[in-house]
């Protein structure tokens, strides 16, 4: 460990660095530390996300993250130690489970400081499961990107000591800055996804997994009377879940929107995409342990329709019990997902004030 630890060298542990909120997490905090003068590094099996990684400054140490066996897991332990050494780092942070049972080896042979972010909510079903997932409470501090999330941590785990502390996640506003996106970036999107001049855009960023609620979103859509001038656009990458995919394109052609939903895949340029929008979904049918559309949405002016649990909740939901921002429904219920989006659609578009603060 250096002898001066401010500037810190930090190293974050993470399976990969493809999209996802834990990644773009992991890249916020990475800019933080060079901001601040510290060296920024991050384990992992690499990904998409790795280029931007190096742009800020970030250095990426490739390694078998990803993987569960226990063997593997047991050798990044013992290299991660030698990292922690020759590196000097002041700090391990670890955002997933796999990960976090190397890099907490590691920190114990090394004597170094350990924390821990729940980016999720796990499966606990059997003492085995629980074990595993015990991990996570294992840092001198658990992170809780919202109240809900510590308490579902309080209530499953019942830490005999109460390490968590919450740090509702915050975003760069420099980059989710509607001024700060020119006109040509937005209208190169509407290009690429073939979007007529007279439609509006209702974006449902996610990867393509069931949860999510494409499917869901979908069905709301084509039940909107009479028919908004919007074109549904899900952005998010499939990781591997063809069939899901296929799925949710043969529920646009069952349901008649064939003409009226682009399936884009992943999107580099998020900022862009929400300034394209004019309505933002989140329609998860399991609770968010924090959930960033919301509040990267808002942040670009774009109208919010969510579903009313967990992080997001906690987000939109003035604190004083007033009015929320955005327009909430029920999860998981079609039709008042879809008296949301006419709502959403007959109103300005537009979004509310949001939280400062750095993200865990």
């Amino acid at each position: 460990m250096s002898k001066h630890p401010w500037p810190p060298c930090v190293l974050q542990v993470i399976p990969a660095l493809d999209a996802g909120g834990a990644e773009r997490a992991c890249l916020d905090i990475a800019g933080a530390v060079r901001a601040q003068g510290g060296r920024a590094l991050v384990a992992s099996t690499g990904g998409r996300l790795s280029a931007e990684l190096a742009e800020m400054g970030g250095e990426e140490v490739i390694l078998p993250m990803a993987s569960k066996n226990p063997l593997i897991v047991l050798a990044n332990a013992f290299r991660l130690a030698r990292l922690i050494r020759a590196q000097g780092v002041d700090l391990v942070h670890a955002r997933s489970r796999a990960p976090a049972w190397s890099a907490w080896i590691a920190a114990r042979m090394t004597g170094t400081p350990f924390v821990t972010t729940f980016h999720g909510f796990y499966s606990a079903g059997n003492p085995l499961k629980r074990f595993y997932n015990r991990i996570m409470l294992r840092g001198a501090r658990v992170i809780a990107g919202s109240h809900f999330m510590a308490d579902h941590i309080r209530a499953v785990y019942q830490p005999p000591e109460d390490p968590v502390a919450v740090i509702h996640r915050g975003i760069d506003l420099r980059k989710f800055d509607p001024l700060a996106v020119s006109p040509d970036r937005i209208a190169a999107l509407r290009r690429e996804w073939r979007i007529p001049a007279e439609s509006r855009i209702a974006l449902l960023p996610a990867r393509l997994t069931r949860w999510k609620g494409q499917i869901l979103f979908l069905e709301a859509l084509a039940k909107l009377d009479p028919p908004a001038d919007l074109i549904a656009v899900l952005a998010g990458d499939a990781q591997g879940r063809n069939a899901y995919a296929q799925e949710i394109a043969d529920q646009a052609c069952r349901l008649g929107l064939e003409d009226r939903v682009r399936i884009v895949g992943n999107v580099a340029d998020m900022p862009a995409a929400y300034a394209a929008a004019e309505i933002a979904v989140s329609a998860s049918l399991d609770a968010e342990a924090f959930g960033r559309v919301p509040v990267e949405a808002m942040a670009m002016g774009c109208t919010v329709v969510a579903a009313d649990h967990g992080g997001v909740s906690e987000t939109l939901r003035q604190p004083d019990g007033g009015q929320s921002f955005g327009h909430l429904f029920a999860p998981g219920d079609r039709d008042q997902l879809s008296e949301a989006l006419q709502r959403a659609a007959a109103g300005p578009k537009g979004g509310g004030p949001i939280r400062s603060g750095p993200p865990p």
